[in-house]
Parts: C-alpha cells; sequence; structure tokens
C-alpha cells in the first residue's frame, strides 16, 4: 500500500481556505470581544454608582441605560449578550432591563 503525496497546487488551495476562513472570523471575534467589554463596563459602572450614590440616584441611572444600550448592541451585531453577573453568553433577548433596580 502506498500513499498519494498531496500535490502543492492542494496544499495551497487548502492552505488559502484555511486563510479566507480565519479572516472570515476575526470580525466575529472581534465583535464578540467588544460586546463582552462593553456590558462589562458598563456593569461595573452601575455597581460602583449604586455603591456610592445609591439605588435610585441619577449617576445609576445612568449606567442602568449604558448597561441596556451595550446588551442591545450586542444582540443588534452578534444575536447574543454577555451576563456579566452569571458570566455567560445569552441567544435569546432575554434579559431584564431592571435587573438592577432595587429589589431584584
Amino acid at each position: 500500500m502506498s500513499l498519494k503525496m498531496p500535490s502543492l497546487r492542494t496544499i495551497f488551495m487548502c492552505l488559502t481556505i484555511s486563510v479566507a476562513f480565519l479572516f472570515a472570523l476575526a470580525p466575529v471575534i472581534h465583535a464578540d470581544d467588544d460586546c463582552q467589554k462593553r456590558v462589562i463596563h458598563a456593569d461595573h459602572k452601575l455597581h460602583e454608582a449604586i455603591e456610592h450614590h445609591g439605588w435610585q440616584s441619577s449617576q445609576a441611572d445612568h449606567w442602568r441605560h449604558e448597561l441596556a444600550e451595550a446588551r442591545s448592541y450586542c444582540w443588534e451585531h452578534s444575536h447574543r449578550w454577555w451576563d456579566e453577573d452569571e458570566h455567560r453568553w445569552h441567544d435569546q433577548r432575554d434579559w431584564d432591563d431592571h435587573d438592577h433596580d432595587h429589589g431584584h
């Protein structure tokens, strides 16, 4: 039984397809990373605002709005969003805009 070596053309085609695939995935990976960072930042700032200024402060309201915007951005660009409190991605638009309100 003899093994046939792939031709240079076959190797080149496989390499070309692999590189194209990597470049196609790069924006998706970057978008997910950007989404996650935006949500983490807004969530952290919201927790700080609540701790320093209170649940119903204008600062907390601002960061609640920013968190909602970050989640919406992720949903619009990736059809998923990062839940910083649970440390996981959600693939349903199931976030609660009031999950950081007093009493939740």
